[in-house]
């Protein structure tokens, strides 16, 4: 018995070793970061680390509606319910590693009764009974394979990386969602604001029509001026038909990124009075790698395919395996535990694969072709954050720029507009002046709106872009 526990206890010391080939594996790349993102303000220096994605979701978005609609996008998207099924298999998988470098307990018990024939073709000795009963019983106090090369122990440190990678995956969900409700709740309320300016519009230029009908009647006024305003009134009639269906859509689209039926979405404030903040500096280059939650997926992706480099080429080792029962066996049931009916039994056992078809070798290139495949990833992640980064910095400070300049417009128009009205309306002007006039402020307020919509999208991309918005 003491010679049987050794070896019991030499096992788990071969266990803790790992003899198995040594493999060079591929880390994650170090790749330099640029001292500023291209595009940042001048004032924006490494000495200045504040990052715009350094604010939670709701300390960027003040409309208590937004907070709302994303919350309720947070517990009842599909794509982020998945995503947390991911990570919760992915944790069950790790678990089944985990089991597989801990031995199995369990116990068997049998019991048959069978019955002899005395009329049959081997008769029964005498005195021997013709009802039998035979039964056992075993506790299996050992199954365990002896991880000599480490093969389960890189098995379950690939679980878990490929667990934390699902995890980084779910961050990555929560961003794009976060990012996805913001910019179609803006979306919606740019709608709202330029079916706002066309009912305005309409209503002004059917004033202006029904001016121009009396001036006709009075001679005043050419049919041609009649015709000419009535255009400008049904142009401004569909755009009204046309941002009402955008709107309707919009609010569909909305619905199902909080998981809810299509219907209409409440508003809070307009879009001329959402919150911005002074500025948006993007911090330093180096904190977004570990920042983003998709660059930290490729890096545990990584991880994960370097274990299964380790497994992959353990397969070329022999697998030991160890088992071993005590019990009981006895030819009668009331005898089962008494008397000399003990049994055990340690079973050690080796396989070695000699020839498999060229199964384990091709099993080990793909593993690294798989790892070579996931450092490229990681490298293209890294790449692509910062153009997006970069993109995202030049599109806010341009159309910024873009929309100082369109209020100066809107502000020259509507004076234009009203002075072409005023001269056409005193004689010395035609009406063609007053209708160019007119278009050309009604197209002005809707472009307006539109850059300070595509302000609101920029801002909500840099943060998606500098890797916020996944932090509760």
């Amino acid at each position: 018995m003491t010679s049987r526990w050794m070896l019991v206890i030499l096992a788990g010391l071969l266990a803790g070793c790992t003899l198995g080939p040594a493999h060079r594996r591929a880390p994650a790349p170090s790749i330099a970061s640029p001292p500023v993102f291209r595009g940042a303000a001048p004032a924006t220096t490494p000495s200045d680390p504040a990052s715009l994605a350094d604010l939670k979701w709701f300390e960027l978005f003040k409309d208590e509606r937004l907070q709302d609609l994303i919350r309720a996008g947070l517990a009842r998207n599909y794509d982020l319910r998945d995503a947390a099924l991911r990570v919760e298999a992915a944790r069950a998988n790790l678990g089944i590693r985990r089991a597989d470098q801990l031995p199995d307990l369990g116990a068997s018990a049998d019991l048959t009764s069978l019955r002899f024939s005395r009329g049959g073709s081997f008769p029964l000795p005498e005195g021997f009974s013709q009802r039998r009963t035979f039964g056992g019983f075993a506790a299996n106090l050992l199954s365990y394979e002896v991880d000599l090369w480490g093969r389960l122990r890189r098995a379950s440190d690939s679980a878990r990386a490929s667990l934390l990678a699902s995890e980084e995956n779910r961050k990555v969900v929560v961003t794009t969602l976060v990012s996805e409700v913001a910019s179609a709740y803006f979306n919606l309320l740019s709608l709202d604001a330029e079916l706002q300016i066309a009912r305005r519009t309409l209503t002004t230029r059917e004033d202006s029509r029904n001016v121009i009908q009396v001036r006709e009647q009075r001679g005043l006024a050419t049919l041609l001026d009649v015709r000419q305003a009535e255009q400008l009134v049904n142009t401004a009639t569909q755009s009204i038909f046309e941002l009402e269906r955008a709107i309707e859509q919009t609010e569909n689209q909305i619905s199902l990124l909080v998981g809810d039926r299509p219907g209409p979405i409440p508003r809070g404030q307009p879009l001329i009075s959402q919150w911005q903040p002074l500025s948006v500096p993007p911090g330093l280059p180096s904190s977004l790698l570990e920042r983003r939650p998709d660059i930290r997926a490729a890096e545990q992706s990584i991880a994960a395919a370097n274990a299964s480099v380790d497994v992959a080429r353990a397969a070329y080792f022999p697998r030991i395996s160890l088992t071993g029962l005590l019990g009981t066996q006895s030819d009668a049931l009331s005898g089962l535990f008494s008397g000399p009916t003990r049994i055990w039994q340690f079973a050690p056992q080796v396989s070695q694969p000699f020839f498999t078809g060229g199964r384990l070798r091709s099993t080990e290139r793909l593993a690294e072709t798989e790892e070579h495949l996931a450092v490229i990833q990681y490298e293209r992640a890294i790449q692509t954050a910062f153009r997006e980064v970069a993109d995202a910095i030049v599109q806010y400070r341009k159309t910024r720029e873009i929309r100082e300049q369109q209020e100066t417009l809107v502000v020259t128009l509507q004076d234009r507009s009203r002075l072409a009205y005023l001269r056409y309306e005193g004689g010395v002007d035609t009406l063609l002046n007053a209708l160019d006039a007119d278009r050309d402020l009604f197209g002005a307020e809707l472009g307006l709106t539109r850059t300070r919509r595509d302000e609101l999208l920029a801002m909500v991309q840099l943060y998606r872009a500098l890797g916020g918005g996944w932090r509760q």
